[in-house]
């Protein structure tokens, strides 16, 4: 453990160079402390944060900056989250405005409006919708044997995908199905639907077609698109900006990782704690040399009884961690009051 002394020296390099980008010397840190504390004993004082691995040399400079583990130790022991600015919490509460008519738009904003408060790459995952139930199915026919399956659930989910249907399969035979479905599975939770797609469902579509396989992809493809959590990235040009080199490999790499949404969406549900804000630094983020300048807070969001959401920010190592995460705090608390309203206006519980 450090001393109060050493951990007020660290506190200070990592808050001046977070703001400056420059390395910290111990003559601008001289009368920065309640006690009188000379240069001499700060530089005594940086060479054991030094040898700790806590902050190292850049270059030849007699600055100090902080290391991966310096950060990880301020972050655990150092940081005092600033509440958000006044001027934050009004942009924040006015771009959550109420002019939005459906989730997804609301979600989808959001990671904008977080990636412009913070100026780093914002990502927000939609509530889990676990118990939402399935309202209706339709088929609507769009010619030349092509259909495009609609799936509503009672949460306002609206899930809809084109296929093309096999000449043999029979409209009339189609239309009867679709009824069947709607008798059978509707306000039934869409766990319960998957269970009987799986058992008593492809029985009974017999009676209706002498193969029932292609519509049980159909109805399956959709319904998996429906229960997938939506995710979504604002600032994209943000993380490439932030970028340590200008490599092409290391520039390419990045652009995959923005659009491979399966990768993203597991890295951060696996850093979203489930209590409070986490902070993951460098390879923290993931097994890879490609996130290691790179720090991402997550936060979850609590919406009632429809279900849990996230909000991530991916930004340098070198980030003012106390007004990202106060902005991150602010931007959960508001986002969840912001989707519990819609849900009260449109569903009414």
């Amino acid at each position: 453990m450090l001393t109060k002394r050493q951990e007020a020296i660290l506190q200070a390099i990592v808050r001046q160079y977070t703001a400056t980008g420059q390395p910290v010397g111990s003559k601008h840190l001289t009368g920065k402390f309640p006690m009188k504390v000379s240069s001499a004993t700060i530089r005594n004082e940086m060479a054991v944060l030094e040898h700790q691995g806590l902050v190292k040399k850049e270059h030849s400079s007699s600055g100090r900056i902080p290391s991966k583990n310096g950060y990880r130790y301020y972050v655990d022991h150092l940081l005092d989250p600033n509440s958000v600015s006044e001027n934050d919490l009004v942009v924040i509460q006015n771009s959550l405005g109420t002019n939005f008519r459906e989730l997804d738009e609301i979600v989808s904003r959001s990671a904008d409006i977080l990636s412009k408060l913070t100026s780093y790459t914002a990502f927000t995952l939609k509530p889990e919708q676990k118990d939402a139930r399935l309202s209706g199915f339709r088929l609507v026919p769009l010619g030349n044997h092509k259909v495009i399956a609609i799936l509503v659930t009672d949460t306002g989910e609206v899930a809809n995908e084109s296929f093309t249907i096999p000449r043999e399969m029979d409209p009339e035979a189609l239309e009867a199905v679709v009824r069947m479905v709607n008798d059978k599975l509707a306000g039934k939770t869409l766990v319960e639907v998957v269970q009987r797609l799986q058992t008593d469902i492809p029985v009974q579509l017999t009676n209706y077609m002498q193969s029932p396989d292609g519509f049980l992809d159909i109805f399956d493809s959709v319904l998996t698109k429906a229960e997938r959590e939506h995710f979504f990235v604002g600032g994209r040009l943000n993380l490439l900006g932030l970028s340590s080199s200008q490599q092409p490999d290391e520039i390419k790499a990045l652009y995959e990782l923005l659009d491979a949404k399966d990768r993203l969406s597991s890295i951060i549900n696996s850093d979203a704690s489930d209590t409070g804000i986490s902070v993951k630094i460098g390879h923290e983020i993931a097994n890879s040399d490609l996130l290691n300048n790179y720090s991402l807070i997550t936060a979850k969001y609590d919406v009632d009884q429809y279900g849990e959401g996230i909000i991530a920010v991916l930004g340098p190592t070198a980030m003012p961690y106390s007004r990202t995460i106060g902005i991150v705090d602010a931007f959960r608390r508001e986002l969840a009051k912001r989707l519990l309203d819609y849900y009260h206006h449109y569903y009414g519980s």
